[in-house]
């Protein structure tokens, strides 16, 4: 699904591996990213990679099956499957197989898996299955280019002409929908060229295609027999646990899945789901044909946008205009001239004051038949593919007529509560959108309220007569947020100075169409009282029905096809998929209330497309596909037949062993045997079938897909919610039981590498070749962990990637000597206060990891089971002096189960090379703690550490010379480190505690005033900053952890336990001495926690009064 356009990958040098395989070889400069100066322990890290991936293939690790029909009946259920055999099935969206898979792909396949990985652990049947896309036009496009080429230059490509133009840069400008009830994605998958790219052979060479070999991809089959072995090889690499068993090729290139998709489009158009009638759709008049998202250069997931063309009639032009008019024999007299606005408020036109146009734009016009209109040639292009001309494709203007030439011309404005009107200057009109001509409402319209004062006040500057400027406003529609002129009151509530402040003027307007639409009443005209969002329809109908306006469509913005045409709306007569009607959407909506979405952005996000999505064009007449079964002149597009095919990995395997089913699977089925009858047998659980495949085979094949259905969860970039994943929605509610819909689609953000969009202009883009190549895959892997969950864009940061290679090469040898010097560390039960408190440690960091894998929180899973863990693991050691041996052999063994799922190559090597383990740690189960985690322990072990973080503070305030004087302590003379355990808390922050615990409970924490109406005066000083502090607490803590003051743990028996470490605490001072003393706040004397004898209290009053249970006071005096 994601399609990379084999002009924009990135270039690389095409070179023989032994196996035979092509493989791309990095090329272009390396200075962009980081340059990697020794590069020994990341050779060794991927040696071990390579080890492994060759064993996991030999032990056909990934090779997933559901139990045989020997093991459980062909009687029992789909949910007795799964309750005995737990499952589960995760898929990306398949890549395009044009080019080489980038870090964008890495980033969503890095997604699945994790999940697959973490979900082997747990003992289920975890599914990795992956295929190749190959619907649509980019392929054949491109293919058809290198033919026209070799026509040109020879298959050689050598006669091309030394000096040529470069190409310009296509840049997409991707504009919002002005609909504001429609959502979209804001980011496209369409990438700018540019530079030298004007010719297909020039991009094929730069890739590194020998120029004898490129003449092979004039042949769109040769394309799809050459990439999907490199991305399975890149995917191999990087360590996928795909099933590669179960891969194909889309297209009639693969007889069983054309086979499959035929049968999908005969039960959609069986169950009513594909109709044939006039629609409105994106056109390619070079192609001849619909241009689909994925038969785009620029402009993916823009639909034809409605307008209503109000038809206003010229009743005297100006005079540099009637004398063009008079002077073109070509023009009919007697017919009537009209300017044509394009609107999307029918509602408003009572309010027309003016008509606007450039003064910049040339104006056609055109022949509509029984009269003529004035619009841009663009939008007469639009109107000649809607049935709105006489002839189809004729838009030749029959004069052209500059903007500035209409200024003045009189009209008539259908639905105008005001006479006579004038055509007026608007210099912000784009002859890139609507018609070129703009009707001006300035009491909804904030650009037509500016421009309009504009005019007012400078009617010399434009060259007009103030009279034409009507500048009394008619209310017509009223809202409660901005009265009955909602363009004045916005203007002024932005504070828009002029016409030119566009950015307002935006923001402005779509703030205006959203109030007046959801909120507005009618106050004005046949509809007053009703409600704008029920009264704009009525208006349309009103003017269409007089002849005064027409419907009329073109793209939302810009769309390039990749023939390099720039596409209109056309009205078809085609094939097309009714998605939004009512009861199927019913059913979509239903599937995705009971679906795991993983952000409630991705929830919004489908809510909104589905508001808006309607009928999609099925077919294409040009490219590769599956011929549409009732009509073959037209072929299945790309985004229809990639909306189940899930369905189809699940029996793929046992149908053929090759991408393209030339080698027959082990159940001896032909293509010709997947009748229709064979596929609902499977999916639909029809019983009454005719086929002369054996029973038994049938009854394997539904096995497998009854087993891995459904779908446990489909990942794909947030880009794909608009078409791709909401397709996978509406076709698997048609197609398929309940019970068998998805349980989950995860949408992630786009990755960013090192902090900047990716880029090939740049140099800041790597494919997941390069990023293996690079860093190794583990480390790779733990980057891409590290980029972040969230549906916001991802950053794949290189000095991560480098960083993981050090720590994963430095455990490696640390484990590999712990393992071979075992017998130098201690044996025996487990009682120390280190061993007990690491162990704890291990057992909390352990069910930490175990929950963020859960919620497929990677990062975190990251953070706890590695990054934390090897903290314990580094303070155990030092602190511990000759560590436990049980307890170091648990972390290495822990360590390398936690971390399977991200860098399993690593943990392999560590599970069976150093631990001896017998099987795969792929198979292992995830470690539990192995007892209840003791809060207790774990609270004593973070007060010794901070403990000796504080001492070490305080010992850097003793040694600092304050201005004037020397430091408090001497670091040339013994010093004793006294230690104030205070019994209790102060009464001031216990009163303190209880206001912000009921000030919290009431949710009135953020008023200033009332705490200090809370607080005793005199504790005002002190106060203010510990409640400053507790209330920073509870932006990071539980209020249980905040409001609980008591210790979970014996505080003096817990310095006595870490006397030692704590006595080691200081680092630049002679600590000769050690006192450890406790008392009750505000206490005199204290007591010595060893002798028992009463001893005063040394220190300065802002040490004894800072000493809490938990915070101990420290003070250093010189002996």
């Amino acid at each position: 699904m994601y399609i990379l356009h084999y002009s924009s990958i990135v270039q690389k040098a095409i070179i023989k591996l032994d196996s035979g395989l092509p493989t791309i070889s990095e090329t272009m400069s390396a200075s962009k990213g980081l340059v990697l100066e020794n590069t020994a322990r990341r050779d060794a890290l991927i040696a071990i990679e390579k080890k492994y991936q060759k064993i996991w293939a030999e032990e056909h690790q990934f090779e997933i099956d559901a139990p045989t029909l020997s093991e459980e009946p062909v009687t029992m259920t789909s949910e007795e499957l799964h309750e005995k055999y737990p499952k589960f099935m995760s898929s990306m969206a398949y890549p395009y197989a044009n080019g080489a898979l980038h870090a964008g792909h890495c980033f969503t396949l890095s997604k699945v898996e994790f999940s697959v990985g973490f979900e082997r652990m747990n003992g289920k049947r975890a599914l990795f299955p992956l295929g190749f896309h190959c619907t649509g036009m980019p392929i054949l496009a491109c293919a058809d280019k290198l033919k026209r080429e070799a026509e040109l230059f020879g298959k050689d490509y050598l006669n091309v002409p030394t000096e040529e133009e470069e190409e310009e840069e296509v840049v997409e400008v991707k504009k919002e929908s002005d609909d504001v009830t429609r959502f979209k994605a804001k980011k496209s998958k369409a990438q700018a060229k540019k530079g030298r790219s004007k010719y297909q052979f020039e991009i094929m060479l730069q890739l590194g295609i020998p120029r004898d070999e490129v003449y092979k991809f004039a042949d769109g089959k040769h394309w799809l027999t050459f990439f999907p072995p490199l991305i399975e090889k890149d995917c191999t690499s990087f360590g996928a646990r795909i099933d590669w068993r179960r891969s194909f090729v889309t297209t009639d290139a693969n007889p069983y899945y054309d086979a499959f998709i035929r049968w999908q489009m005969n039960k959609l158009k069986a169950a009513g789901k594909i109709k044939f009638g006039e629609r409105y759709t994106v056109y390619s008049e070079k192609d001849g044909q619909a241009c689909m998202d994925h038969d785009r250069q620029s402009g993916e997931g823009v639909t034809p946008q409605e307008y209503v063309g109000i038809k206003i009639e010229a009743t005297e032009f100006a005079e540099e205009a009637q004398k063009i008019i008079d002077e073109t024999a070509a023009i009919d007299k007697s017919k009537k001239i009209y300017f044509v606005a394009a609107t999307l408020r029918p509602e408003t036109m009572y309010g027309q004051t003016c008509c606007f146009v450039s003064p910049k734009i040339q104006y056609g016009i055109f022949d509509a038949g029984d009269s003529y209109y004035i619009t841009t040639e663009r939008a007469f292009k639009n109107m000649s593919y809607q049935k709105l001309t006489p002839k189809r494709g004729d838009y030749k203007a029959v004069v052209t007529i500059p903007g500035k030439a209409f200024i003045g011309t009189k009209i008539h404005a259908p639905a105008s509560a005001y006479g006579e009107l004038r055509i007026l200057p608007m210099e912000t009109v784009i002859a890139s959108k609507g018609t070129g001509v703009v009707t001006c409402v300035p009491s909804n319209s904030p650009d037509d309220f500016m421009t309009t004062k504009d005019l007012l006040h400078k009617p010399e500057y434009y060259g007009i007569k103030a009279e034409w400027v009507k500048g009394d406003i008619l209310p017509i529609i009223h809202t409660e947020k901005y009265g009955d002129i909602t363009a004045e009151t916005l203007c002024k509530d932005l504070k828009i100075q002029s016409p030119k402040d566009t950015n307002l003027l935006a923001e402005a307007k779509k703030a205006a169409y959203k109030e007046d639409y959801y909120s507005g009443v009618m106050i004005y005209g046949k509809y007053k009282g009703e409600k704008v969002e029920i009264a704009k329809n009525k208006c349309k109908a009103d003017l269409i029905d007089a002849g005064e306006a027409f419907v009329y469509n073109e793209p939302e913005s810009l769309v390039m096809s990749r023939s390099g045409d720039e596409c209109i709306v056309s009205l078809e007569d085609q094939w097309y998929v009714d998605y939004g009607e009512e009861s199927w959407k019913k059913q979509a909506v239903e599937c995705l209330e009971g679906m795991e979405l993983f952000a409630p952005e991705v929830k919004n996000a489908f809510e909104g497309v589905l508001d808006w999505l309607k009928n999609w064009a099925v077919c294409r007449t040009y490219g590769l596909g599956t011929r549409l079964p009732w009509d073959e002149k037209y072929l299945v597009e790309s985004l229809s037949d990639s909306t189940i095919y899930q369905a189809f990995y699940t029996i793929a395997h046992l149908l053929f062993k090759d991408y393209f089913g030339k080698d027959i699977g082990p159940l001896n089925i032909t293509a010709e045997q997947m009748t229709p009858e064979v596929f609902d047998y499977i999916f639909q659980h029809t019983d009454n079938i005719k086929s002369d495949i054996p029973l038994e085979s049938l009854e394997k094949l539904r096995r497998e897909f009854e087993y891995f259905y459904p779908l446990d969860v489909s990942i794909s970039g947030k880009d794909l919610i608009p078409n791709h994943l909401t397709f996978f929605i509406y076709t698997h509610v048609a197609l398929f039981p309940k019970k068998f819909w998805p349980k989950g689609i995860r949408a992630n953000g786009h990755l960013m590498l090192n902090n900047a969009k990716m880029s090939k202009s740049t140099g800041n883009f790597m494919t997941l070749e390069q990023i293996v190549e690079k860093f190794g895959a583990d480390a790779s892997r733990i980057a891409l962990a590290d980029a972040g969950d969230t549906v916001e864009d991802a950053n794949f940061d290189e000095s991560n990637a480098n960083a993981a290679i050090l720590r994963l090469y430095t455990l490696k040898i640390w484990a590999e000597d712990i393992i071979k010097n075992h017998t130098t560390m201690r044996t025996g039960e487990i009682t120390d206060f280190f061993d007990v408190a690491f162990e704890h440690e291990m057992n909390a960091l352990i069910e930490k990891t175990y929950e963020q894998y859960h919620l497929t929180n990677y990062k975190n899973a990251l953070k706890y089971g590695l990054f934390d863990f090897q903290t314990a693991r580094d303070y155990y050691r030092e602190a511990s002096g000759t560590m436990h041996k049980d307890l170091v052999f648990r972390y290495i063994e822990t360590q390398a189960l936690v971390l399977a799922p991200i860098a399993p190559h690593f943990a392999e090597y560590i599970y069976r090379e150093l631990l001896g383990k017998t099987g795969s740690v792929q198979n292992a189960k995830f470690p539990r703690a192995t007892k209840p985690v003791d809060q207790g322990v774990i609270s004593s072990l973070n007060y010794v550490r901070n403990l000796q973080r504080a001492i070490r503070e305080a010992e850097g305030q003793a040694l600092k010379k304050k201005k004037g004087k020397a430091a408090e302590i001497d670091s040339s003379k013994p010093v004793k480190l006294s230690l104030l355990i205070s019994e209790s808390f102060p009464e001031w922050q216990s009163g303190c505690v209880e206001v912000v615990r009921k000030m919290f409970a009431e949710h009135t924490l953020d008023d200033s005033k009332k705490i200090r109406e809370n607080i005793n005066p005199k504790d005002m000083k002190r106060a203010m900053p510990f409640i400053s502090m507790l209330k920073q607490r509870l932006t990071t803590e539980t209020p249980e952890e905040v409001f609980e003051r008591d210790l979970l743990f014996n505080e003096i028996d817990t310095v006595k336990a870490a006397l030692k470490n704590i006595e080691r605490a200081a680092q630049g001072l002679n600590i000769a001495e050690v006192s450890i003393i406790s008392f009750p706040n505000g206490a005199k004397v204290a007591k010595d926690i060893f002798s028992g004898e009463e001893v005063p209290i040394p220190g300065s009053a802002k040490a004894i009064e800072g000493a809490v249970p938990g915070m101990p006071g420290v003070v250093f005096q010189n002996i």
